[in-house]
């Protein structure tokens, strides 16, 4: 049974009430499997990429480059990599997502194990880039299936839960790289990507192609028409793209000054590294309640756009209170977790809230522009505006600056999207 919004857009399931039992009947078969298929696949994912990150002191040295330059460098291959990964959004909209997730898969492999061989800046620089942009584009896909493959009523949970794949990938990569660092050496963790390369027959053989993509690919057979960039700026999406790209920004940019806060910890408030590095680290944990939390909230209580306007001022208001008035170990821990719980958990809503506004003869395109472009860059950019503020204005300014303030604006630009009703159909949902 199903009840009309005041919108047109019909609610899928409202009526019943959601029990495990329910759950379990709905996501069983094949939604499920598509489900562990793409998060298994993402968190491969994101364990090649964390391998860089985890040597990025040893390359630093071996490399000559100052801080500054590992700053520019790191913001060049972002840039350069969310730009890719947008284009390879439209070519996902026109060949299929399975195809781009199995190619994926292998040719990121090869550039990420490539890098143990790089042999200056410039090749390093060229192999990270590739890597992370043919790594990159999985976010966007398997979020994409998960979104198109999973029951109306629980799209948004699932889809939730699957951007934890971003912390298992890091710890996996941490499990491995460790011994390997310890007995051979940082370039010889690279060897570790290998390991993906046969999850692309795992993918071929057991994932099937979205249903909504052979839909959408019919119909665009049938006209002419294939996917292609402009259509985003359509006057039908044009309002929608930049809006979400604009949220997504604000938000990704004032995430990316907040991987300085262990430096802030130390230098600003004079802690020993280990308490500082503890610290990020458990918030980190306590945050990952808040993709589950953010996930089930804007699933089952109030719509995904309101929940992630209310999360990032809650999140903004906590920021705010751990760097102007904490000095206690004990009360800055408590405005970090807070901060954790609702500014990182908005995550969980976001990409489900960006990938059901677009329709889905261009929704990989859509995703791949408004969310993994506007992350790209955000990421990029705002740890290294933040480096040149701290300069200036000193490190409480800087995060108000590059993190308190772009995190509120965030959303408020969403306030300009209409909410899409709890449970609706994905492509009623773009309607």
């Amino acid at each position: 049974m199903s009840m009309a919004s005041e919108s047109g857009v019909s609610y899928v399931g409202s009526s019943k009430p959601v029990t495990f039992a329910s759950f379990w009947s709905d996501v069983r078969g094949y939604p499920l499997r598509a489900f562990l298929i793409c998060l298994i696949g993402v968190s491969l994912a994101n364990m090649d990429q964390a391998l860089f990150a985890y040597v990025l002191t040893e390359i630093m040295h071996e490399f000559n480059w100052s801080v500054v330059e590992r700053g520019w460098y790191i913001a060049l291959t972002f840039t350069i990599a969310g730009a890719s990964i947008a284009a390879v959004g439209v070519l996902t909209d026109r060949v299929g997502r399975k195809r781009i997730f199995q190619a994926s898969i292998i040719i990121s492999a090869f550039f990420v194990t490539a890098l143990r061989w790089a042999p200056n800046t410039l090749w390093l620089v060229t192999l990270r880039t590739l890597g992370f942009a043919t790594g990159g584009v999985q976010s966007p896909v398997t979020g994409t299936i998960v979104v198109e493959e999973s029951p109306p009523r629980y799209r948004g949970l699932l889809s939730g839960v699957l951007q934890i794949g971003y912390p298992v990938g890091w710890y996996m990569a941490s499990q491995f790289a460790a011994p390997i660092y310890t007995h051979y050496g940082w370039r010889q963790i690279f060897f570790i990507a290998l390991i993906s390369i046969p999850y692309a027959w795992v993918v071929r053989k057991y994932l099937k192609e979205t249903k909504s993509f052979l839909k959408a690919r019919a119909a665009s057979t049938a006209s002419g028409k294939k996917a292609r960039f402009a259509d985003l700026f359509s006057r039908e999406l044009r309002l929608k793209t930049v809006v979400l790209f604009l949220g997504e920004f604000l938000h990704v940019f004032a995430y990316g000054a907040t991987i300085l806060l262990t430096a802030y910890f130390r230098e600003a408030r004079g802690w020993p590294a280990a308490d500082a590095i503890n610290l990020v680290g458990y918030t980190f944990g306590v945050g990952a309640l808040g993709y589950i939390l953010a996930a089930i909230v804007g699933e089952f209580f109030i719509t995904r756009r309101n929940t992630i306007i209310i999360w990032s001022w809650l999140g903004t208001a906590a920021f705010a209170l751990m760097i102007w008035t904490t000095n206690s170990w004990w009360a800055i821990t408590i405005s970090y977790c807070l901060m954790t719980i609702f500014f990182y958990g908005t995550t969980a809503v976001k990409f489900t809230f960006i990938a059901e506004n677009f329709p889905a003869r261009v929704r990989a395109t859509g995703v791949s522009f408004s969310g993994s472009l506007a992350v790209n860059l955000g990421v990029a950019f705002g740890p290294l505006a933040l480096s040149y503020v701290v300069r200036s204005f000193g490190w409480n300014w800087a995060f108000t600056i590059c993190g308190i303030i772009p995190l509120f604006l965030s959303g408020v630009v969403f306030l300009a999207l209409k909410p899409i009703p709890l449970g609706a159909a994905v492509e009623e949902a773009t309607a």
